[in-house]
């Protein structure tokens, strides 16, 4: 292999690292996230009154998603189901699977 080739190869195995690297970081911080609310007995929140900033507690909710999720309940009035959260832009149901156990009405 010529250098140029080998330098490449070697730029590319470092990005891979580093890709790896930060996935195994952001799945550390879930996990970490999971057993806070589980081992302080962070009771559910309640996605009919929990403001916005209660809802970014949420694991995969950040202040966009939480907003969007007031705003649905500010314009549709309080959730019926907590399967409407699926109606919220941004919730499908790998979202929705794992908030489920940290929600209520």
């Amino acid at each position: 292999m010529k250098k140029k080739e080998l330098y490449i190869v070697g730029t590319i195995i470092i990005i891979l690292v580093i890709i790896n690297v930060v996935n195994y970081v952001k799945r550390e911080r879930l996990k970490k996230d999971y057993r806070l609310i589980i081992e302080e007995g962070i009771e559910p929140i309640s996605i009919n009154s929990a403001g916005v900033d209660e809802l970014e507690y949420l694991p995969g909710v950040g202040p966009a998603l939480a907003r969007r999720i007031v705003d649905y309940r500010e314009k549709n009035g309080p959730f019926k189901k907590i399967e409407e959260l699926k109606n919220v832009k941004g919730i499908g149901d790998k979202l929705f699977q794992r908030i489920l156990p940290f929600v209520k009405l």
